[in-house]
């Protein structure tokens, strides 16, 4: 069996296999600054806030060393504990329900957005959502991953290499690393594939503080964890962060995202429904010239009326003017 996992196993980690766990995050959400190693900031921690007034890998199988079984009242959701959870009434004794959580007095009302991680042109994209705020915000980030880019997203090029009917399987969850059983399935097709499965898993769980690595297991063995940086590689020169696609923006709109182009000068044109140039800009990243930084500028635009348009983000290049590795976000511009 192909399965493109080939660090070696991390023996000792709690195993409690539950569907898609629901995972509790309350930690402030941020991402890294820029680094050196090319791989940088990676946009915007994914924000929770009060709703609107309208609406590396070459082909071995896994190990088979099995993990051993989790202790008693250990949850992917809430993390380790040494303690069990109380029993919920009418539940046998010596069984554990599978990540109770309290109900948040708070959340009524509330949505949650988060990024997403899908494929364009070969490398990774991100994109977000807005939902009702949960508790268990991987679980839902999860739950987006496996049902794919939209429509919008998909006519603009977004894919995703992941099955829909994908299952997930958070094994366990200890010092920041999410241990995930996935079915054999989940690495068929060859390294690159598999590659970019792993790299969309990994970008859109490591988005929250909670994770920074992810454990890929099959039937409970696994192998080393992985990070971002393990695949930074799959980035493109340009990543837009905001805003993504399909969405609805006024003057001015901020353009962020992260960049590795010469100098660090990212430029930015917005263009209307017949394709006519009503605005540019550039500004410069934190980094650049062989490392990723980040960027963000405010853009200003007129339009006479609501109508489709592009934010173009684009670097020009140094040899001859010509524009170069141009990410286009379809959007709709209003007045």
């Amino acid at each position: 069996m192909n399965t493109h996992l080939t660090r070696p196993v991390h023996a000792g980690r709690r195993r409690l296999t539950v569907p898609l766990v629901a995972l509790a995050l309350g930690a402030a959400l941020a991402l890294p600054a820029c680094a050196a190693s090319g791989s940088g900031a990676l946009g915007p921690a994914p924000t929770v806030s009060a709703p609107r007034s309208q609406s590396p890998s070459p082909s071995t199988p896994p190990p088979t060393t099995k993990t051993p079984a989790p202790t008693p009242g250990t949850s992917a959701s809430e993390g380790p504990t040494r303690t069990s959870p109380p029993r919920p009434p009418g539940q046998p004794p010596g069984t554990t329900s599978a990540s109770p959580r309290p109900k948040d007095p708070g959340s009524p009302g509330k949505v949650h957005t988060f990024q997403l991680w899908f494929v364009r042109d070969g490398a990774l994209a991100v994109t977000s959502r807005t939902r009702p705020w949960t508790p268990a915000v991987a679980h839902l980030a999860v739950t987006e991953l496996v049902a794919g880019p939209s429509a919008v997203e998909a006519a603009a090029g977004m894919r995703s290499p992941i099955r829909t009917d994908t299952t997930f399987s958070i094994a366990s969850y200890s010092r920041g690393v999410a241990s995930i059983d996935l079915p054999s399935s989940f690495f068929a097709g060859g390294r690159t594939l598999a590659r970019q499965r792993q790299a969309q898993v990994v970008y859109t769980l490591t988005q929250y503080p909670t994770f920074s690595k992810v454990e890929f297991r099959i039937n409970g063995a696994g192998n080393m964890p992985v990070g971002r940086a393990d695949y930074a590689d799959l980035l493109p020169p340009i990543v837009v962060t905001s805003p993504h696609i399909g969405a609805a923006v006024t003057s001015p709109v901020t353009v962020s995202g992260t960049a590795n182009v010469f100098e660090a000068t990212v430029s930015i044109r917005i263009l209307d429904a017949s394709g006519a140039e009503i605005a540019t800009a550039f500004t410069t990243a934190t980094c650049g010239t062989g490392c990723r930084g980040s960027y963000s500028t405010a853009v200003r635009f007129a339009v006479g009326r609501t109508q489709p348009g592009t934010i173009q983000v684009y670097e020009v290049s140094a040899e001859n003017g010509s524009r170069i590795h141009v990410v286009d976000i379809p959007v709709t511009l209003s007045p």
